[in-house]
């Protein structure tokens, strides 16, 4: 470095210190919307798209914040002179935007971020924040999953604010490059696909991901742990890795060995796998839940070590997540039912099916008796009730149960020729994006051939359990 590029440097180190240590009353306040969510109102910033994040984390072992970078690469909407991120549970150590400093501050979950200069419509907007990423949080609050050797993320609904800074809601998905650091004798697996080799470093060894697809903030997986990764290839020759602890490499090779048969099994009902590879991750804590994350769908070691009939379903319930939550996502909370009712319809027929557990009818059957008190509990499946506390708030039956009794009513109604290809237009239309109720009932309204609103509407959003069409005999549990 010469000299001058050294005073440029000290220069710029100067100016981002300066930045960090203005106090709040020095700050401009800038607006502070959300993005609007129903469930959900203060997450997000309407303000700007992000199109990629670039995530660099430095692992130095159990119970130690996690140093780390963010960079994101967004176009701003409107003119800005200031924005917001979503952001908790971390020291923010610089921030600088387009190349300057940036004046910020933290406040309520959000780092609020003013740009040396203005930011014009349509303008690109980078952003790099120097941070720390603590896993020292509560359990079942989400974000950082500790393991007895390591860490995983789990990050619904709006738990990746706790990992790193983000626009954290799902309408505002983007591609993902991961840089992971961890000590000898680790293995790191990410979204996405390896990026070149993993190499050796001062800190340890540097693992690279990257997705080829964008992605929610709430489905981004990252695995650190002493770890065996199983390989198999899928249909087409997809790549499939399943990572499972070392010394549980032979122990869950069988539940490995399943997933490219459940791939094969789930193209043959909505069509090609959305993405660039697949497996399964355990880990060996208790989370309550399993969870989708793209291309890496996290899983409790204990549920995989169940018997089959019990541990695939819940597999196949996370594979169809990648069609359906991944892949189509939707714009907003109030459409989880879009996600966890075809993932619960596809977890009823294959254990029908191939598991040769109860069968589909029955399954709906005692999903209905259920319908009316979990309506009145949680709301109807389209318009759940506001979340509690709790990480898992708005994971309630009525968008399981609920979601999948709307699918089985409609396959009962329009047919199950309709039914299929409705199910492979809607992922193949919204594919990589963002989807709503009403654009499923104008989808199935056109592949019908007939207007579903009059009846898709009292199954969506009624507080009241509608008759099933051709099961007359089908009665609701009085609502508790």
């Amino acid at each position: 470095m010469t000299r001058s590029a050294a005073r440029r440097a000290a220069a710029t180190a100067t100016a981002f210190l300066a930045a960090a240590v203005l106090t709040a009353a020095q700050l401009p306040q800038p607006p502070q919307p959300g993005i609007g969510d129903r469930l959900y109102p203060k997450v997000g910033d309407p303000r700007y798209d992000v199109t990629a994040y670039d995530l660099t984390f430095d692992y130095r072992g159990a119970g130690r914040p996690l140093d780390a970078v963010t960079r994101i690469r967004a176009r701003a909407r409107t003119a800005l002179t200031g924005f917001h991120l979503d952001f908790t549970r971390g020291t923010v150590r610089s921030v600088g935007v387009d190349g300057a400093p940036a004046r910020f501050r933290l406040s309520g979950g959000r780092l609020l971020i003013t740009p040396a200069h203005r930011v014009p419509r349509g303008g690109p907007l980078d952003v790099t924040v120097r941070h720390t990423s603590d896993p020292g949080g509560p359990a079942d609050d989400g974000g950082w999953v500790r393991t007895p050797d390591g860490l995983a993320l789990a990050d619904q609904a709006e738990a990746a604010r706790r990992v790193f800074p983000c626009d954290d809601h799902p309408s505002d998905k983007a591609r993902f490059t991961f840089h992971v650091t961890a000590p000898r004798g680790y293995t790191v697996v990410a979204n996405g696909l390896p990026v070149g080799r993993p190499h050796a470093t001062a800190g340890g060894v540097t693992w690279t991901y990257r997705t080829a697809h964008p992605m929610a903030t709430e489905l981004a997986q990252i695995s650190i742990g002493h770890s065996a990764v199983l390989r198999a290839t899928g249909p087409e020759g997809l790549p499939v890795r399943d990572v499972v602890g070392a010394a549980d490499r032979t122990r869950l090779a069988a539940r490995a060995a399943l997933v490219p048969g459940q791939i094969a099994w789930m193209e043959r009902q909505v069509g090609r796998y959305p993405f660039e590879t697949y497996g399964i991750l355990s880990v060996d804590t208790s989370t309550g839940f399993e969870l989708e994350t793209q291309t890496l769908s996290l899983f409790e070691r204990r549920v995989l070590l169940a018997p089959a009939s019990f541990a695939a379903p819940l597999m196949v319930h996370e594979l169809s997540h990648q069609w359906f939550g991944d892949s189509v996502t939707p714009a907003d909370w109030s459409d989880l039912w879009l996600n966890e009712g075809h993932a619960t319809w596809y977890e009823w027929r294959y254990r029908a099916e191939v598991e040769h557990g109860p069968s589909l009818e029955q399954q709906a059957r005692t999903a209905y008796r259920r319908d009316a008190a979990n309506r009145a509990d949680d709301g109807p499946p389209a318009r759940p009730k506001r979340p509690g506390s709790g990480q898992l708030g708005i994971f309630r039956d009525n968008v399981y149960d609920g979601g999948g009794l709307v699918l089985y009513a409609l396959h009962q109604e329009i047919g199950d020729r309709a039914f299929r290809a409705l199910e492979r237009a809607w992922v193949t239309r919204y594919r990589d994006a963002n989807a709503t109720t009403a654009d499923l009932i104008a989808l199935a309204s056109r592949v019908s051939g007939r207007d579903l609103r009059g009846f898709l509407d009292p199954w969506l959003y009624g507080d009241r359990t509608p008759p099933m069409p051709g099961h007359p005999d089908w009665h609701t549990d009085p609502a508790r």
